[in-house]
């Protein structure tokens, strides 16, 4: 299957994801608004979401993925299944532990997470979601193996498509289960807690199918002796040794994401909730594009470093980056010139007021101002990764944490809430050009001939769009048609229709040969 073939169908099951995902959030900002409430969910979610990042989907499957692609290369299947069956059981016996921690000690989780609830009044909720949601970081880890050996046998579909179930159920939770807590007394809110542990439940279940058709189902040992003999295997121990940098770098994004948070609790009720679905809407481009290119690229890249092949590995990185400029430049103008529309048609309804829709909008185009950045990362940091070299995007990581904070100390006095969104994007920016200088000096990236000329088109391309983005928000007054949604959906849909054709057509008259670039 090809690159281009495996990242889009990784990006059509996103965005089935993210479509879904935003329909959760419309739900909730309808029915909850941005109150202490909806902040107490923000905050408890993020709790295992965060932990899920640190050792799941972010650690372990930057240390995973390589050796398991390596293993299978060098190895054979029989050797890569050993491998999967003593990684499974030390993973397994680690989440018993890390759940059972994690629901006795979920007030000093919240403290640390948003001590400014207490003064909101969503603490003690917050507390209570987290202790119903944390098991989700156990079915999480589990999905996060399955994904890594699913995604290196070339199965991308099932992972890809497994967020959606998080959000139906959620969805779900939001419509049945919210209204009969109300009923019976219960804050409705919990009802979401509830969503999200039957999505887990559902996710790690649609797997196992997939699993079983490659004939690589984990073998969980559960006794002592299994146990053992699984710490004791060679490629566990490297495992381990790779994880050990790779949750430091992965554990500086989050730990950024947990002074955000903690600021933003301090800043207002509602916080919380507007950078929160800022978030949603950021999501669609970095997952589609950064996440969809960052997943197959990671065990292409294991494989073409385990064969030796460093002109496939340059020119696999060449392709990807490509992809990003071609279409996360023209998304980031989006996000910077027409903000007020996206919001103003997905969440001005019910409880959502045109102050939030405002509040989000400000967040919404700070992060855009990073977005090339953010997706620019899930490419080049799988460049690094690939080669088991984790410790250079981690010390990266660390002191570029240290520059997002100190945007934020310039940034948060005069934009509040916007100002954490706009230091996120800033550093990022700063990660990214840091990673890619650092890949070329190390000769692992040879940037292919022609990039002067194909930046310029696709700049002088994005100018144009913008211009016509910049007149479309001018001339319709977008919070005042709440009153008339699908004349204002219509509204959005013919703007982002007509903004791909001026894009994309002035591509065209640019030169640019569209289908060569991205077969490239």
């Amino acid at each position: 299957m090809s690159l281009l073939k495996s990242a889009s169908i990784v990006s059509l099951l996103t965005l089935a994801s993210r479509i879904t995902g935003l329909v959760r959030e419309l739900l909730i900002a309808a029915a909850f608004g941005a109150s202490a409430t909806t902040d107490a969910f923000n905050v408890a979610f993020r709790i295992p979401n965060l932990l899920r990042r640190l050792f799941a989907e972010g650690a372990f499957s930057q240390a995973f993925v390589p050796i398991l692609a390596e293993t299978r290369t060098q190895k054979g299947d029989e050797a890569t299944h050993d491998l999967v069956n003593a990684v499974g059981t030390v993973l397994f016996g680690a989440l018993l532990i890390t759940c059972v921690l994690g629901v006795v000690g979920a007030p000093v989780l919240v403290w640390v997470m948003a001590s400014g609830l207490q003064e909101s009044g969503g603490f003690d909720a917050a507390v209570v979601m987290t202790r119903w949601m944390f098991p989700y970081i156990g079915f999480m880890s589990l999905v996060a193996l399955s994904a890594g050996i699913l995604n290196t046998w070339s199965r991308f579909a099932v992972p890809a498509a497994t967020p959606v179930l998080l959000n139906l159920s959620t969805i779900g939770a939001a419509v049945f289960v919210a209204p009969l807590f109300e009923r019976h007394g219960i804050e409705p809110v919990y009802a979401l807690a509830v969503g999200v542990m039957l999505g887990g439940l559902l996710q790690l279940g649609v797997q196992v199918p997939a699993l079983l058709k490659i004939g690589m189902v984990p073998r969980i040992g559960l006794t002592p002796g299994a146990w053992r003999r699984a710490w004791s295997h060679p490629g566990v121990k490297r495992v381990l040794r790779q994880m050990a940098p790779a949750i430091l770098g992965v554990s500086v994004a989050q730990i950024s994401l947990l002074i955000n948070t903690q600021i933003a609790s301090h800043l207002g009720a509602g916080s919380v909730s507007w950078l929160t679905y800022a978030d949603r809407l950021m999501e669609f481009p970095t997952a589609m594009l950064g996440v969809a290119l960052g997943v197959v690229l990671l065990p292409q890249l294991s494989r073409a470093q385990a064969a030796g092949d460093a002109a496939r590995f340059s020119d696999m990185l060449d392709w990807g980056l490509r992809l990003v400029v071609l279409l996360a430049l023209p998304a980031a103008v989006g996000l910077l010139l027409f903000a007020e529309p996206l919001v103003a048609v997905l969440y001005h309804y019910g409880r959502f007021t045109p102050h939030d829709v405002q509040q989000t909008v400000l967040a919404l185009s700070c992060y855009g101002v990073g977005l090339l950045g953010l997706i620019g990362v899930k490419v080049l940091a799988p460049g690094f990764y690939a080669t088991q070299d984790i410790k250079t995007p981690v010390r990266i990581g660390i002191i570029v944490l240290v520059i997002t904070q100190c945007f934020n100390a310039v940034f948060v006095p005069f934009l509040s809430h916007a100002g954490l969104a706009l230091s996120i994007g800033l550093g990022s920016l700063v990660n990214a050009t840091w990673l890619l200088i650092g890949l070329r000096r190390s000769g692992r990236y040879q940037p292919s001939p022609g990039w002067w000329l194909f930046a310029l088109r696709v700049g002088v391309a994005s100018a144009i769009l913008g211009v016509g983005l910049w007149l479309g928000v001018q001339h319709i007054d977008w919070v005042g048609l709440r009153a008339q949604p699908m004349v204002r959906i219509g509204a959005l849909a013919a703007c982002l229709v007509g903004a791909a054709v001026v894009y994309f057509g002035a591509l065209a008259l640019s030169g640019l040969n569209l289908r060569k670039a991205i077969r490239r």
